[in-house]
Parts: C-alpha cells; sequence; structure tokens
C-alpha cells in the first residue's frame, strides 16, 4: 500500500480523498492555485505545493507542475478526483513513465472511451446495446440532414469530443439538422480543439441512467448498480439518486452486464461509469463511459456501504477486489442534490463572494456532507460553481427525500446566492416525488426559468405561527435582561398582528393577521384569529439568535426553518420559500400603516454587473445608438461567459468599467442618456 498520495484537484473532491486517505493511514499532498492557497483542502492535506496562479489553465491542468510536485514531495501515486487531468490520457501516460501510480485507469482505456465514435464502435464490438445513428465523422451540413433523413427524426448531432452539454443539439427537421451540425462543430472546435460530429436517434421520454464498475488488475469486473441521473438542468446533472425508481431487476442486471463486458473489453482498472439513454419503453443505448470516479457516486457508496476511493486506491496498488458479483447487495434509498453558488431567481447566474455563514446538516449515519469549504472562506470565480454535495440515505425511496427536505432546510448559506430554493422545490414537485421525471424535466416544468412563485409556499397561517412564536421568543429574551425599574418590569403581550406583503405606496396587497400566543407547560399555543382560530401548538427549544429553528408543531409535524430577525422584520425559509414579515403590538400596526415607502432609484438608464465576475469584453462605446437585445458586454465566472443585451434602445452616454476589471454585484458598467427610451 501506498505511503503517501497527492491529489492533483481541488474542492470537495480533494477533501473527500483525503478524508478517506487518512482513514486508510495514507500521508497526502494537496496542490494548489494562488486562488486556492486558504482552501480547505490545503488545509487538511499532510502537505501542499502551489502550482501556479488561479486560470486552471496555469495550474491545475499543468502536467509537469503536477509531477514535479510529485517528485518534490516523495508522492507515490496520484489521484485525480474529476475534472481537469481526470481523464486525459497524456497525463496517465506520463505518470506511469515516471514511476508514479495513476489511481484510475490505464491510459489505453482512458483513450479507448475518451473519444464518443471510437468508444461506440468498442461498445458494438462488445454486444452493448447502442443507439442507432451514424458513427463516422460527418463533414458537411449537407451530409448531416441526408443522414439524419435516414435516421428518423429527431436526432441528436454530437460532437466526438463533447462534454457538459457543449456541442449538443436536438434537430427535428431538416434546418434544424443543418444548423446543429454547424453550430455543433463551431463549439467543439472551440471548447475541444476537435470539430468531429456525428449524429444519432434521438431518444424520446429518455431517462439518464448509469452504471457504476468497479474493476481490478487480475481481471475482475463487478458492477454496483445503477444511479438515476435524469434531474439535469441544460445537460448539468442537478439530483442524482440510486437505485433509479424506474429500472427494475431485471433491467438492471442486463444493463450491469453490459457495462461489465465494456469494461473487460478495454482491461478496465478502476472505478468508472458506463452511463445509458433509457427509452420510455426500458430500451437502454450506450452513451458513453466516464473514465473517472463520478460527482455522484456517493449515492452509490450509501447502497452498497462500499468506498469508491478506497476501492480505487487499493486496486491501483495492485490489490484484488475482495467480493464477487453475487455479493452486492443494494440497501435502501440515497438521495444526491449538488449545493452550487448561483442564484436560481436570477436565471442561475454564478454568485461568488465570501461565506458570511456557512453551516451545513449535522452529519450522521444518513445524512452526508462532502464540501471543499469553510464559513468565512471565499467562493472563487475561477473554477466551478459547487458548494458542496448533500447526500441522504432512507429505508426507502419516501423516507430519503423526507430526509433530503429537512437537510436542504437545515442548511444555511449566508454571504452568496444558492440553488438550495430550487433543489428544495424540486424535492416537493409531484412529478419528482412519483418518479414519473425524464431528461426534459425541468425545462418543461420551468420553461420560462425559475421564479419566485415557481416555490410552493408552506400553509401561510403556519408561517404566521411561526413568526409569532418567534416575536414571543424574542420578548421573553428581553424580559430577562437586568436592572429593570422595580414596579415598570417589562411585561410581555400576548396579541400580535402579523402584517405581510408591501407597505402604503405599493401595488402589492398589505395582510394583517390577527395572532394570540399562551404558553403553558413550556408549549407555544399560537392561536390565528382570522377566518375562525386555528391553533398552533409549537414545542421549540429555539433561542434569538439561532439561524435554524427545529420545532413540533401540534405534537406530529416535525419542521425546520432557517429564521432571522432584522430590525422589525422576521423572515423565514422552509422548504426553499422564503417569508417576509413584521410581528407588531395592535397599535403598532395601526402606526405602520401611515408609513410610507421609499421608492427605489431609477436604473433604467444603467447597466450594472448581475454577478461578480471578470469582465471579459465591451461591444460599445460612447455615442453609440444601441437597439435592444444587442450585445454591451460579457462577464466571465465559473468558468461560464454571460453576455449583458440591452434592454432598451438608447446612446451610450458613459462607460465607466474597463475590459479585464473585476466587477462585484450591481457595479455599474454603462450609463444611457437619461432621456433614451
Amino acid at each position: 500500500m501506498f505511503k503517501k498520495i497527492l491529489i492533483s484537484n481541488r474542492g470537495e473532491i480533494a477533501c473527500r480523498v483525503i478524508k478517506t486517505a487518512k482513514k486508510m493511514g495514507i500521508k497526502t499532498v494537496a496542490v494548489y492555485s494562488e486562488a486556492d492557497a486558504e482552501a480547505l483542502h490545503v488545509q487538511m492535506a499532510d502537505e501542499a505545493v502551489c502550482i501556479g496562479p488561479a486560470p486552471s489553465r496555469e495550474s491545475y491542468l499543468l502536467i509537469d507542475k503536477i509531477i514535479q510536485a510529485c517528485k518534490d514531495t516523495g508522492a507515490e501515486a496520484v489521484h485525480p478526483g474529476y475534472g481537469f487531468l481526470s481523464e486525459n490520457e497524456q497525463f496517465a501516460r506520463r505518470c506511469e513513465e515516471e514511476g508514479i501510480t495513476f489511481i484510475g485507469p490505464k491510459h489505453q482505456s482512458i483513450a479507448a472511451m475518451g473519444d464518443k465514435i471510437a468508444s461506440k464502435k468498442l461498445a458494438l464490438e462488445a454486444k452493448v446495446n447502442t443507439i442507432p445513428g451514424f458513427n463516422e465523422a460527418i463533414d458537411t451540413a449537407e451530409d448531416a440532414v441526408k443522414i439524419a433523413q435516414g435516421i428518423g427524426y429527431p436526432v441528436m448531432i454530437k460532437a466526438s469530443a463533447g462534454g457538459g452539454g457543449k456541442g449538443l443539439r436536438v434537430a427535428m427537421n431538416n434546418q434544424e439538422a443543418s444548423e446543429g451540425f454547424t453550430a455543433c462543430r463551431t463549439e467543439a472546435l472551440n471548447s475541444f480543439g476537435d470539430d468531429r460530429v456525428f449524429i444519432e436517434k434521438f431518444v424520446e421520454g429518455p431517462r439518464h441512467i448509469e452504471i457504476q464498475i468497479l474493476g481490478d488488475s487480475h481481471g475482475n469486473v463487478v458492477y454496483l448498480g445503477e444511479r438515476d441521473c435524469s434531474i439535469q438542468r441544460r445537460h448539468q446533472k442537478v439530483i442524482e439518486e440510486a437505485p433509479s425508481p424506474f429500472i427494475d431487476p431485471a433491467t438492471r442486471k442486463a444493463m450491469g452486464e453490459q457495462a461489465v463486458a465494456l469494461a473487460k473489453a478495454v482491461n478496465y482498472q478502476s472505478a468508472g461509469t458506463v452511463e445509458f439513454v433509457v427509452g420510455k419503453d426500458k430500451s437502454f443505448y450506450f452513451l458513453e463511459m466516464n473514465t473517472r470516479l463520478q460527482v455522484e457516486h456517493p449515492v452509490t457508496e450509501g447502497i452498497t456501504g462500499l468506498d469508491l476511493v478506497e476501492q480505487m486506491i487499493r486496486v491501483a496498488a495492485g490489490e484484488k477486489l475482495t467480493f464477487k458479483q453475487e455479493d452486492i447487495k443494494l440497501y435502501g434509498w440515497s438521495i444526491e442534490c449538488r449545493i452550487n453558488a448561483d442564484d436560481p431567481f436570477r436565471n442561475f447566474l454564478p454568485s461568488t463572494g465570501r461565506l458570511v455563514k456557512y453551516r451545513p446538516p449535522a452529519e450522521q449515519d444518513s445524512v452526508r456532507v462532502d464540501t471543499g469549504v469553510y464559513e468565512g472562506g471565499e467562493i472563487p470565480i475561477h473554477y466551478d460553481s459547487m458548494i458542496a454535495k448533500l447526500i441522504v440515505h432512507g429505508k426507502d425511496r419516501t423516507e430519503a427525500i423526507e430526509k433530503m427536505r429537512a437537510a436542504l432546510n437545515d442548511f444555511v448559506i449566508r454571504g452568496i446566492h444558492s440553488n438550495i430554493p430550487f433543489q428544495a422545490a424540486l424535492l416537493h414537485h409531484p412529478r419528482f416525488v412519483s418518479g414519473d421525471f425524464t431528461t426534459g424535466f425541468i425545462a418543461e416544468e420551468y420553461p420560462d426559468g425559475f421564479k419566485k412563485d415557481s416555490v410552493q409556499p408552506a400553509e401561510p397561517k403556519r408561517l404566521a405561527a411561526l413568526a409569532a412564536f418567534m416575536r414571543y421568543r424574542y420578548l421573553e429574551h428581553i424580559q430577562m435582561i437586568d436592572g429593570q425599574l422595580a414596579g415598570h418590569e417589562m411585561t410581555i403581550t400576548k396579541k400580535f398582528i402579523i402584517v405581510t406583503g408591501a407597505r402604503v405606496g405599493s401595488n402589492d396587497p398589505v395582510q394583517e393577521i390577527p395572532a394570540r400566543v399562551e404558553l403553558k407547560d413550556g408549549v407555544y399555543s399560537v392561536y390565528i384569529e382570522e377566518e375562525g382560530d386555528s391553533r398552533y401548538d409549537i414545542v421549540s427549544s429555539w433561542r434569538p439568535g439561532q439561524l435554524c429553528l427545529y420545532a413540533t408543531i401540534n405534537r406530529k409535524h416535525q419542521i425546520t426553518a432557517q429564521v432571522e430577525r432584522k430590525g422589525t422584520k422576521y423572515f423565514l425559509t422552509i422548504d426553499g420559500a422564503h417569508y417576509e414579515c413584521m410581528v407588531l403590538s395592535p397599535l403598532g400596526a395601526v402606526l405602520q400603516r401611515r408609513m410610507l415607502v421609499k421608492e427605489p432609484p431609477d436604473t433604467s438608464t444603467l447597466v450594472l454587473s448581475p454577478m461578480p465576475g471578470l469582465l471579459t469584453n465591451i461591444s460599445v462605446k460612447v455615442g453609440d445608438a444601441v437597439t435592444a437585445g444587442q450585445k454591451l458586454a460579457a462577464i466571465e465566472a465559473m468558468k461560464m461567459e454571460n453576455t449583458l443585451l440591452a434592454a432598451q434602445d438608447g446612446v451610450v452616454a458613459e462607460i465607466t468599467a474597463r475590459v479585464g476589471d473585476s466587477l462585484a454585484v450591481d457595479q455599474l458598467i454603462i450609463r444611457f442618456e437619461s432621456n433614451s427610451k
């Protein structure tokens, strides 16, 4: 067994590998860019080596620097994690040539499966189901149309070297086939330096199901069940679960055996994943093989009890698998949510900056958090947006969903935006709960994007009752302050008015909900005096200042809510829904009605940065007449370029930022003449 390994990655996967290495008694070496000097993986490792500036092409993608770091520290092996160099044939070969063990498959296996066209041919030879299509590179748009007609629409046009949704189009007719071919070819060349494109049949009602396999250097290969990764947004996975609610034992066995056959065909020695697209009739077809550890590997660990990173290390060290296919049993249900630093209410724009508060749910047998960040740390603009992976395990799918809902409510992130409200909404969506979804689920259910009203709010009266309870607890806290004048001690009012909605001067309606609180034997009974009394008996040990409120309501409902008090306002977040209110005395509510609203400033002539990022392009100059929809500027953040378009016609009066500037949220970039329309 190795004495020391280097992890050529960053973030949560680097931390994940370090945890297992420590458990195995193996020393670890972290590599880091200048932007990651204070990162968690650097703090966790036994040693750390800086390998260059922030951009990954100048640090995490530099093979020579990583090889040198191994030599300098005496690391005998390298774990590449996922992303960066994890599926780089050159890197695996260099490690082998330098006498450093690559904790992953041999470079020949990576090469064989890394090319989508070549891998499909290998799959055919291994008698793996493949999608009908044309598996040679296509030269012209005209050829693409002819081939698509021969296969039959709809078809999928794919770049051979594609990934992450780049170089991928679905065509329903000749025009879309022609345009899609040209677009895919351009994207593929720009993103991967390889413009080869092929066409295959588009499977209707598709699910994305993948089989986890594990092989050793002694010819043994097993499959570890499937993962359902169909919940995707723009081809990026959002929620993964194992097993799949759609797959029956016979289909699982057939898919698993084909995945093993393909792995054996390329002498696969490590953890790997064979991805399939599964039609609504349970027909399944090979998509590609990922020759690395997957982001979503924890759900497989949850239902098998295996540590896949440990297995990868043992296999790389030459050990045999200690179990056979018949020994693999699946236990319960596991779900993973990817917690990303983006704002779902602003079209998932990246959100970078300091984590002012970061309190993940407490880890226990059924809840796991894989993360690479910490409270007070920075989310940099240079890398992907993942903050953490939240994984739960239950005895069945229903219990796993309930545990995930509670864990999402318990996940506190402040200082940046996260996609937790979106995840919470998905976990409550009837189609997800029923298991009736395909890869088109998010596009179908949120065609106009994710809005505030996309979230199903909790019962308003229950939220009002919780707010009244919080106010009562706050007043109890004040009542305990020493030094109150004898005979004039504070008394707590029992009657409140919960005010929600906008104040006077706005078009939004204001709602006033009368409430009364009675305390007896540790139970706070809140009576919502609206359309007949509704009573909520609340039992909770919550104290003012705590960010999470755990309570039992009416002796049966266990709830977790995130709560804050800011001035006169109380904020509650539960199941992704945000509830804002004031809890006032009856007199306070009367006075509040007379308060005027401060009008927000007019920003119609300003172009503000919607997120933190690097300004990479300004497409206009002072004096230019601009039309609505015209490109104004581009901002790069988290490996994504975001284009800013003109909302209306106008004339550019001032440009206040320059290409290369690092922008903050709402920083002014362009100002238009004030009389522009």
